[in-house]
């Protein structure tokens, strides 16, 4: 399975109630609350095995799924 379609999966575990594919204002819009964003983290760690510190923890970093692919990508280039 492609990273985005896993990360869609994973994310609609988490709000089945909201379009990720076409969101681009998760956090700054008030779509995505910090209980989802605890959540959240927490399962790209697990299905991505990465490490976000909070330093990544930036709206910027998870108001869209592109955006959140882009963490991903930058945290296995740390390693």
């Amino acid at each position: 399975m492609d990273e985005r379609k896993e990360l869609l999966e994973v994310l609609s575990e988490i709000r089945e109630d909201v379009d990720f594919e076409d969101e681009t204002e998760l956090v700054s819009g008030g779509i995505i609350d910090s209980i989802d964003l605890t959540q959240i983290i927490a399962a790209l760690d697990e299905t991505f095995d990465v490490h976000i510190t909070t330093g990544d923890i930036e709206p910027e970093n998870f108001n869209s799924v592109d955006a959140m692919l882009e963490l991903i990508h930058s945290c296995h280039m740390e390693r």
